[in-house]
This record gives C-alpha cells, sequence and structure tokens, in this order.
C-alpha cells in the first residue's frame, strides 16, 4: 500500500512538472512572438496598460494595469485621480498626467513604481501612444509605446505606433487573445475605479 501511494505521488509530481514545463513554453513562445510583431529585441516581461474613465466630466480617473508574462500581476495594479483638469474632459491631458506622475514616481525611487516596464499598452489610438511616447521621451528613456485599437464594436482591433503604424494582431490568435484580455483589464479596473469615485462624490454632495 505504501509502494503504492509512492507511485502515485511520483506520477503526480511528474504530470505536474510536464504541464508546468508546457505552460511556460507556451507562454515564451506567445511573448517571442508579440516582441517579433513590434520590433523589440526581448520578450516583454512586464507590461503595463493605461486606461482612463470619467463621468460626464467629473470624476476623471485612470487605472494602471500591470502583466507579468501573459499573467495579469493585481498587487501591482495603481489608481489615479486626475488631479489637473478640474472636471474637464480630456483623455490627452489625463493621459500625460498619469504617466508623468508614474514615472516621477519611479525616479524618487519609490517601490511601488519599480521596475519599469518592458512595454507601455495605451488604451487608444495614434494620439493618444503619441502623448505617452512624449512624457516618455521627457524622463530621456526608452520605453516602446503601442496604442490599442478597437473596432466599431469596441473590441481589440490592432496595435499602433505613435507615428501611426498599424500592427495587426488577428492572423496570431494567441497574441490577439492576450491584448485583448490585457485591454479588458484595464477597462474593468479604471471602470470600477470610477464607480466608486463617482459614488463617493454623490454621497458627498448636497443632495
Amino acid at each position: 500500500a505504501k509502494m503504492d501511494l509512492i507511485r502515485l505521488a511520483n506520477r503526480n509530481a511528474r504530470e505536474e512538472v510536464e504541464r508546468a514545463t508546457t505552460r511556460e513554453e507556451r507562454q515564451n513562445k506567445l511573448l517571442e512572438a508579440l516582441a517579433r510583431m513590434l520590433g523589440m529585441e526581448e520578450p516583454p516581461r512586464r507590461m503595463e496598460s493605461y486606461d482612463i474613465s470619467n463621468t460626464g466630466g467629473e470624476d476623471i480617473v485612470a487605472s494602471m494595469v500591470v502583466f507579468q508574462g501573459s499573467r495579469p500581476a493585481k498587487d501591482r495594479y495603481r489608481r489615479f485621480r486626475i488631479k489637473s483638469l478640474e472636471g474637464r474632459p480630456d483623455d490627452y491631458a489625463s493621459m500625460e498626467e498619469v504617466l508623468t506622475r508614474r514615472l516621477q514616481r519611479y525616479m524618487e525611487e519609490d517601490k511601488k513604481f519599480m521596475p519599469l516596464p518592458d512595454v507601455f499598452l495605451i488604451d487608444g489610438g495614434e494620439q493618444h501612444a503619441k502623448v505617452a511616447q512624449r512624457v516618455v521621451e521627457h524622463f530621456s528613456l526608452a520605453i516602446p509605446v503601442f496604442g490599442m485599437v478597437k473596432d466599431d464594436r469596441h473590441r481589440t482591433r490592432a496595435l499602433v505606433t505613435p507615428q501611426g503604424r498599424e500592427i495587426g494582431i488577428q492572423n496570431y490568435q494567441a497574441v490577439f487573445a492576450l491584448i485583448g484580455r490585457i485591454q479588458e483589464e484595464t477597462h474593468r479596473f479604471a471602470i470600477t475605479y470610477n464607480r466608486q469615485s463617482h459614488g463617493k462624490s454623490v454621497r458627498g454632495s448636497t443632495l
């Protein structure tokens, strides 16, 4: 009976190692494919994604979502309340403020904002990517920036560079699914924070 238990434990351990190896290999191939598509020399191990959410010009907030490899690192997520616009909705100015604050915190050696990502993924198109690129260059950093473009049905369609070059991702299903998952998670996190923030504002109003 004890030998049977040992054999069973050995088999379970072997199968678990095989599953883990296969999972890691799949992730490595996925990230290598993404790197080739983006023209990066190394696969991105840490990716940061940003989205802006507002309610009628009020309660403007932003989300920072982090993926380690192909998996979300929820303990690294960060939330921002936009301070500089005073209720004036402006996605570009909001994105500039958020990324400026994020990189400034890194420069100040705030451990909550370390390390830097291998790539920035911005919810939006060419103009959003341009704003992000300008902030990165202001800090004399060399971090690739790409916008995540949606189609008419608000589904991920492509990536775009700050120079306006679109990178089709739909032909590689695994990459397409990963970018879609990152974009949806970033949007979800931003919307959740926006609703929480808006709820507090309503409860605190004269009404």
